[in-house]
């Protein structure tokens, strides 16, 4: 550990916490899925995670193998960072309906948000097919595999994904965190860039360009990217969490969470 170098360790832990926001942000969110199980005259619950785990909680607990209610309890789980709990709530309801693509792509999304990358992979392959490819699912992959040191083949399905999406943001995010993660710098700049001139780039891409310009000994630019066009307070939370990550000496622990402040992230997915 010692002899991996300052840059290495940093970017292990934070490339992570980034990559799966950026991975995760195309995928399908709680607002997706309530629709079959909420009443049109009740108000969906996943304004608020908290009651959405109760609300979804309670009626997974009812009839578990109702996969519309194990696919909602689920994502209300992962939207509150509750990331075993989620894993084994798919588990249990792709046993019971195992042809289920919606909650295979769930269960490999919980198992990434875990850190089980492996198995992630492995089970998001079987949650969309070679003559039917979910980009989303594509990129959440690669996401996958980056994690696991093997960038060739993340970036083999990151061109996949951009084939049927072409200049998606939250794609070429993961794939700019891919040259992160190599620590090619001004290459992951250039990707993070073309993400970022996106229509639909969200904060998340801004704030991971700030921190690849950043790191490149660039901390005025950088400051400039992350609060461009933000209020004031989460202008403010941005560059704090931009300093933080770039003045520490040993970098956070691999494999430990990286906190994202709430400006970089408009939800959980």
């Amino acid at each position: 550990m010692r002899q991996q170098s300052i840059l290495a360790r940093l970017l292990a832990s934070v490339a992570m916490a980034a990559i799966l926001a950026a991975g995760l942000g195309g995928c399908q969110t709680m607002s997706d899925v309530t629709g079959s199980i909420t009443s049109k005259a009740e108000p969906a619950p996943d304004a608020d995670p908290r009651r959405a785990v109760d609300v979804y909680g309670e009626r997974y607990r009812a009839n578990p193998k109702d996969p519309d209610a194990a696919l909602a309890y689920g994502q209300a789980l992962r939207a509150t960072g509750q990331r075993a709990q989620a894993v084994a709530v798919f588990e249990q309801a792709t046993i019971a309906s195992p042809g289920n693509k919606a909650l295979l792509a769930g269960w490999g999304r919980a198992l990434a948000d875990n850190g089980n990358f492996q198995q992630a992979f492995d089970v998001l392959s079987r949650a969309h097919s070679p003559e039917n490819p979910d980009w989303r699912i594509l990129s959440v992959q690669g996401a996958a595999l980056d994690q696991l040191g093997r960038h060739d083949e993340a970036r083999n399905y990151y061109a996949s994904a951009l084939k049927i999406v072409p200049e998606e943001p939250s794609v070429l995010s993961n794939l700019g965190l891919s040259y992160v993660l190599s620590k090619d710098l001004p290459k992951a700049e250039e990707i993070l860039r073309r993400a970022y001139a996106g229509r639909k780039a969200d904060a998340r891409v801004r704030q991971n360009l700030g921190l690849v310009v950043g790191l490149q000994g660039r901390f005025a630019e950088a400051e400039t990217i992350v609060k461009a066009d933000l209020p004031a307070d989460e202008a403010a939370a941005n560059v704090a969490y931009l300093k933080e990550m770039l003045s520490r000496k040993d970098g956070p622990r691999i494999g430990a969470p990286a906190t994202i402040p709430v400006a970089s992230a408009n939800r959980p997915n």
